[in-house]
């Protein structure tokens, strides 16, 4: 039910503050409500009477036969600033929560609330107890008995379930306001099915029954009474119509059938408190109707996005508990990725009272909302803010979550690793070098992997990556990339390139010590394949030739010499040719010969 308040006072001074009159609960099913309590006045306030007051009173509470109580509110209230730690029925109770009211300037007024429900399901039927209300110091000063404003007393709303009642929607306003000259609510989106037994009930505070003013309480225009108890004219005047008892002084606990005042069909109701002398304050206003209507409320049970994906596949329940009517199959249902719609469904099978349904969707999420987001459920609603179903609560439609979804891990190519051959087309690579190049991220975390199917599959990891050997070249090195919910592979090379040693022997001795036996320069003979080694006399003369294969021992493989003995002693010139596109020219040098 959507409620508008609109309030119209006329202040008869300034000063006056007050907490507007809202609701507070709302209860649909086979419920109603009945109330008791009592007064701390030894007698009706006003100039000239007894300002003595109690700290303790008691009434008596009644039930139906065969009922339920669903909830028992507590309210008390009085002059002053307020006394908010008593006893009910000897167990101590704090307010849960409080309003203060003011008459001009010098008098203010407070109201207290608070919730024992269970209080009176152990204790009830029977007699009730507030004590521990003390506002003695208060009371007699001059400011509030010389004017008529002394007060205090205590309420109890209590409402119940009983399978003979029809189907009623109770709804607990409450708050603090006082009522000259006029005091107004509007209840909108009603649908009543049976006027039967309707009625509106308050709790009121200062009522003088001496004073009859235009004290009147209207539905719809039409003045409503209770005579003798309440007439028409004189509607706070300390009386309690559930017990019919009067001489509750300054405080009422009445309530009015309203079933000739309000008519089946009708979706709204207005009811209207006037005073026009007496200073009454309103604490709470009770309506029971027979509104038969459903209550569409979304859930969020859960969600699942996936890496890489804008889908999100949504799980939902739509409920009907706070209801008094089937809600219908094909309500729709709107589905709001921030203000956008992206989605849209409706309910399937008639959903009964107290039941719910359950489904699931999925929301294609555009681009343009970015990764994070918030997906809203509206129930009853066609995709343009608009229902087809009248409700007990129209605000209650709509239920959000955030989400973010999951982009795989912003990574880079990186360039590839090169390192000098260590012999056999093989080299030491330290894989970790690529990290820096394929992203900053300090949140993410790399394996290494040497094909994609083991990335993929998280086998094999490389577990040294600091100190790899290549198995070919060039190679493809796979990194599984991880941000600890998705993971993105990255790829880069190994090569392998020919390098020049930094030093070259300048000598030999082929002794047969196993020491400098050949001219075998490292890096060179098992590194350049291709290359080709050539020994010079100093006379200019070849007199070896060799490859990769054969390193110069000192003998003579070419020439006048070439009998494959060991040439003397000396220094000898040697040219090698790498036949490499990167080192075209040649290697040259001297070396010396000694055994």
């Amino acid at each position: 039910m959507r409620l508008n308040i609109v309030l119209f006072i006329f202040l008869l001074s300034s000063g006056l503050f007050a907490q507007d009159v809202a609701l507070y609960q709302q209860f649909n099913g086979r419920y109603d409500y009945t109330a008791f309590g009592n007064t701390m006045n030894l007698v009706e306030n006003g100039p000239g009477t007894v300002c003595d007051i109690l700290t303790a009173s008691s009434a008596y509470f009644n039930l139906p036969a065969n009922s339920n109580i669903l909830a028992a509110y507590l309210y008390w209230a009085g002059t002053g600033t307020g006394d908010f730690d008593i006893e009910f029925n000897g167990t101590p109770i704090t307010a849960q929560r409080t309003w203060a009211d003011a008459l001009g300037t010098s008098r203010v007024f407070f109201a207290a609330f608070a919730d024992v429900t269970d209080l009176v399901i152990n204790d009830g039927p029977g007699t009730f107890t507030v004590s521990e209300l003390d506002l003695s110091a208060v009371i007699p000063t001059g400011i509030y008995c010389a004017t008529g404003t002394n007060f205090a007393g205590w309420a109890v709303t209590v409402i119940y379930e009983n399978d003979t009642l029809p189907l009623n929607q109770v709804n607990v306003y409450d708050g603090l306001q006082s009522v000259p000259q006029q005091l107004e609510i509007v209840l909108d989106n009603l649908n009543v099915f049976d006027n039967s037994g309707a009625k509106i009930g308050f709790v009121a505070w200062e009522g003088d029954s001496a004073l009859a003013v235009n004290e009147s309480l209207r539905i719809n225009g039409n003045l409503i009474q209770n005579p003798p108890l309440n007439p028409g004219n004189n509607a706070f005047n300390g009386t309690n119509s559930f017990t019919g008892l009067a001489g509750m002084h300054n405080m009422d606990i009445d309530f009015y059938s309203i079933q000739n005042n309000i008519s089946i069909g009708d979706t709204s109701a207005t009811i209207s408190l006037t005073s026009g002398q007496d200073f009454v304050m309103i604490n709470n206003v009770i309506t029971v109707l027979n509104s038969q209507l459903p209550d569409a409320v979304p859930i969020i049970d859960d969600f699942i996005v996936s890496c890489d994906s804008r889908e999100v596949l949504l799980d939902y329940t739509i409920t009907n508990v706070n209801s008094t009517a089937i809600l219908p199959s094909g309500t729709p249902i709107a589905f709001y990725g921030g203000t956008d719609l992206v989605g849209q469904s409706a309910t399937i099978n008639d959903i009964p009272i107290g039941g719910s349904e359950s489904s699931s969707i999925i929301l294609i999420i555009p681009d343009s909302l970015g990764d994070t987001f918030t997906i809203t459920i509206a129930a009853d609603d066609d995709g343009t803010g608009t229902g087809i179903v009248n409700e007990t609560n129209e605000t209650n439609n709509r239920t959000l979550v955030d989400i973010t979804l999951l982009p795989l891990p912003l990574i880079n190519q990186a360039e590839p690793l090169i390192e000098c051959d260590l012999g056999n087309n093989t080299a030491e690579f330290d894989l970790t070098q690529v990290e820096s190049q394929i992203s900053t991220d300090p949140n993410l975390t790399f394996a290494y992997y040497e094909s994609e199917s083991d990335a993929i599959n998280q086998e094999n990891e490389i577990l040294i990556p600091t100190n790899y050997f290549n198995t070919s070249s060039p190679q493809i090195i796979y990194v599984f990339v991880d941000n600890s919910i998705c993971f993105e592979l990255a790829t880069f090379e190994l090569i392998v390139e020919n390098c020049l040693p930094d030093d070259i022997p300048d000598g030999t001795s082929p002794n047969g010590d196993g020491i400098n036996d050949d001219f075998e320069i490292p890096g060179i003979h098992d590194v350049f394949e291709n290359m080709e080694m050539k020994i010079f006399n100093r006379y200019g003369v070849t007199i070896f030739e060799g490859d990769h294969r054969t390193p110069w021992d000192g003998r003579a493989n070419r020439g006048l010499n070439n009998n494959g003995e060991l040439m003397p002693v000396g220094t000898y010139f040697y040219l090698i040719i790498l036949n490499d596109p990167n080192y075209p020219d040649p290697i040259s040098g001297w070396v010396y010969l000694n055994y």
